[in-house]
């Protein structure tokens, strides 16, 4: 029972890169609209407003980076991890953060197809497409990794239990931060 509750906040932790790269691209957006203000061969927007260039770029960078740090401490201290060279959490890191919001855009792209505007609450549309193109992308870009904390898949789901909690707090502390205008 011990080493599986290790196991789960070594898979949490590790996960970190994906779960930061979301509040990371709020605090650094606000320039250059992703798409453009195009609107999709369907009359509607791609994407919308709220998904921009500085903060895919800026929640990109702060998931890489915060993510590598934690990696590191967990591979330095051989905690989940360990014998992973600098340049594989850097890409971890990376391919975690950049799965997220490919995954959060998506998750836009397909709240537009359905009607729904920017701002309206989409319960896990909001919050499963970011975790799941995380994995995806980690799995695909250094699978052995990913194998290593996931590969008994107890952890993702977890991940994808925990998330609506997670993604609920942080979405209201950055309204009341003012960095968002609605609370979810």
């Amino acid at each position: 029972m011990q080493v599986l509750i290790f196991s789960i906040i070594g898979g949490l932790l590790a996960f970190i890169p994906a779960l930061v790269a979301n509040p990371g691209a709020v605090i650094t957006g606000g320039y250059g609209k992703v798409d453009f203000g195009k609107n999709f061969f369907d009359g509607k927007r791609i994407f919308g407003d709220g998904k921009t260039i500085s903060g895919y770029i800026g929640g990109i960078a702060i998931g890489t980076i915060i993510g590598f740090i934690i990696l590191e401490i967990m591979n330095f201290t051989h905690f989940a991890i360990s014998g992973y060279k600098f340049e594989t959490l850097i890409f971890v890191s990376l391919f975690l953060a950049w799965g997220s919001l490919t995954g959060d855009m998506i998750g836009s792209f397909i709240k537009r197809r359905i009607n729904m505007k920017r701002g309206q609450r989409g319960n896990l549309l909001d919050m499963w497409p970011f975790v799941i193109f995380a994995f995806i992308f980690l799995w695909l870009a250094e699978p052995h990794f990913f194998f290593t904390l996931y590969g008994n898949f107890i952890d993702i789901v977890i991940i994808l239990a925990v998330t609506p909690f997670l993604h609920r707090g942080v979405n209201i502390l950055a309204y009341k931060m003012h960095r968002k205008d609605v609370p979810w």
